[in-house]
């Protein structure tokens, strides 16, 4: 459906109703349309227009400016731009109907094969659109149609990729998917500036949700890139700074730690509900610490050990060490009959300062062993060379 097509601008007519019927302060506005528009000076114009989008006293007269002075010559302006100054003008009006149709009658007249990251800014910003009146079937269509054309382009535009993994993100963590949630919310991070591009509610909520999948995701047991990033530091001195100290604690693998925290739990109901996934989940964090800290050549554990290290009963530890090994958490082999477990290899992740400090030991301990034999081959090298 497209919005029927508007008079032909008499530019005159334009902007003598539009000086009449707004604030004095916006008239230097449209002065400059007329006289950008008249010399055909249309970058220029393009960076005015966007201008006036970004005045606060503009909001009521956006949608009216694009529909009868911007489609006059839309095709004659970066069709990515174009994209961008509807997406914003969108974001003021209020009808879901007119919403979706103000956005789907651009889309349907610009070149998808001259302007693809037009193309895929508009379909993101529709499926958002769709996701914000309830339609999540209508959203996913348009998410995949999108994620068709921006797999196939490189050096995209970061406010494209952004708009297509902001979508993604909300779209998962309406639909409870707490991986996919957590991934494609790292990746919007990853395109925007956000201390400049977020307000502090929204780094508050970005930081809790993205804690909050990380924690739940039954697939996610590395949280390196989110405790790198400065976005959690927006838990800090919050309500919810206490979340923050959980993930800590699950990279560490510190259940002692865990259980201090657990009566904090209620206070997030999803937590709550799902305290024994997470009590697997901190001794399986807990099993690869202890792996971590061993050195190389001492690897092989009994299910005593285990049992010890991750607080579970014997019997328990079989089935833990199994589903770290069809996580890919750890590599190795059972002996159940000797009741031992052969680990060769440990999945990587980021290090506390406590953990760095004890690998600096054991690099210490390295180059002591390493020194120990040069000491003791020297003289037998220096008798071979004589």
């Amino acid at each position: 459906m497209s919005l029927p097509q508007p008079p032909k601008l008499v530019l005159d007519e334009f902007i003598a109703t539009a000086l009449s019927a707004t604030p004095s302060e916006l008239h230097p506005f449209f002065e400059s349309f007329r006289s950008l528009y008249t010399r055909k000076l249309w970058h220029q114009l393009t960076q005015k227009l966007f201008q006036f989008i970004d005045h606060p006293q503009t909001q009521p007269y956006r949608v009216d400016v694009f529909e009868r002075f911007v489609r006059d010559f839309e095709s004659k302006i970066n069709q990515l731009r174009l994209a961008e100054m509807a997406v914003k003008v969108s974001q003021n009006i209020d009808n879901p109907q007119f919403h979706l149709t103000f956005l789907t009658s651009l889309l349907s007249r610009i070149d998808t094969e001259k302007s693809q990251e037009a193309h895929v800014l508009l379909l993101a910003s529709i499926a958002h659109t769709k996701l914000l009146y309830g339609d999540k079937e209508g959203t996913k269509s348009d998410m995949d149609e999108a994620w068709k054309i921006l797999d196939t382009l490189e050096d995209v535009d970061t406010g494209v990729n952004a708009a297509y993994y902001g979508v993604a993100a909300e779209y998962y963590k309406a639909k409870a998917e707490y991986a996919h949630y957590y991934k494609n919310s790292l990746l919007y991070l990853a395109c925007v500036d956000v201390e400049k591009d977020m307000s502090p509610p929204e780094r508050l909520l970005r930081a809790h949700d993205l804690s909050i999948s990380a924690l739940i995701g039954d697939t996610i047991y590395n949280f390196g890139e989110l405790l790198m990033h400065p976005i959690l530091d927006s838990l800090n001195n919050t309500e919810h700074e206490w979340i923050k100290k959980l993930l800590f604690t699950f990279n560490e693998g510190n259940i002692g730690k865990f259980e201090a925290l657990a009566p904090l739990f209620p206070k997030e109901p999803i937590l709550q509900e799902n305290y024994a996934f997470l009590r697997q989940k901190i001794c399986l964090m807990a099993l690869i610490e202890s792996v971590f800290k061993r050195h190389a050549n001492n690897r092989t554990m009994s299910f005593q050990t285990i049992a010890e290290e991750t607080r579970l009963p014997v019997n328990e530890v079989e089935h833990l060490v199994m589903k770290a090994l069809s996580l890919k958490l750890i590599k190795g082999s059972l002996d159940q009959v000797e009741q031992h477990a052969f680990i060769t290899w440990v999945q990587p992740r980021v290090l506390s300062r406590e953990q760095v400090g004890g690998l600096a030991k054991r690099l210490e301990e390295w180059v002591d062993k390493l020194n120990q034999v040069e000491q003791r081959i020297a003289p037998e090298v220096l008798v071979q060379g004589a």
